[in-house]
């Protein structure tokens, strides 16, 4: 699977993703991550890309003519449709849902923006799909990439040493993850749970699948609406739902 980011800060993408996971993914060449420097079509000596905003207002804005230049560039090294995605908190909030989405792509291009954003023209000639990490500002769209490309590789085969982890950590059928537990077996007085000793796979797995539920009515009760839960599943739930 191949990233592409379309930013003003390639080191900023390259060194926070050449670590850990995606680090040894890129390695392995599970994943590619190209940066694609906008400044390099700036048609400015100075590599400027940004300028005053029409109808005044603090801060400038990126200019259409380099961001669009940049991705016609890009879309000649890539084969088909894709999806273009503008890191902005007026889209849609990521979550698990759209990273399995993406990851059934061969390519994802991001786009990154700065200052005050970038004009509105580029965004309706390129963008396909503008996403969100929450109700906050940052200064640009590099770090939401990142957290976004990280969450899409765990899903491309090959990239986590467990392929199965990938499908019962947080989020899978909507539901927090259960509490996770390694050796010793004490520690300062707390011990381990009796059922993760006990070898009984079957036990194993239904205490694992009522502590989801359980961690999920208490801490993100909003995720149940649309969890994926079986007729034992439902009968826990209604069980418990008056101690939160």
């Amino acid at each position: 699977m191949k990233f592409h980011v379309m930013t003003l800060f390639p080191d900023m993408i390259r060194e926070g993703l050449d670590n850990s996971i995606t680090g040894r993914a890129i390695e392995k060449g599970l994943i590619d991550v190209e940066t694609v420097d906008i400044r390099d079509y700036s048609h400015s000596k100075t590599r400027r890309v940004d300028d005053y905003p029409y109808g005044g207002g603090a801060g400038m804005v990126m200019q259409a003519g380099p961001v669009v230049e940049c991705f016609e560039d890009l879309k000649k090294r890539i084969p088909g449709d894709c999806p273009v995605i503008y890191m902005t908190p007026q889209g849609r909030v990521f979550n698990q849902k759209i990273a399995e989405e993406l990851a059934q792509y061969e390519d994802v291009v991001f786009l990154c923006g700065h200052y005050e954003g970038i004009d509105e023209r580029a965004l309706e000639l390129i963008v396909t799909d503008n996403i969100s990490i929450g109700d906050f500002v940052l200064t640009g769209g590099e770090l939401p990439a990142m957290m976004m490309i990280d969450c899409i590789s765990r899903l491309v085969p090959g990239v986590l040493n467990n392929d199965s982890s990938a499908e019962i950590e947080s989020f899978h059928d909507n539901l927090l993850e259960y509490p996770q537990y390694t050796r010793p077996e004490e520690f300062r007085g707390m011990k381990v749970p009796e059922v993760l000793l006990s070898g009984h796979h079957a036990n194993i797995e239904r205490w694992r699948r009522e502590q989801s539920i359980e961690r999920t009515l208490k801490s993100r009760p909003d995720l149940l609406e649309n969890a994926n839960l079986d007729k034992k599943d439902i009968e826990y739930l209604q069980n418990i739902r008056d101690k939160y």
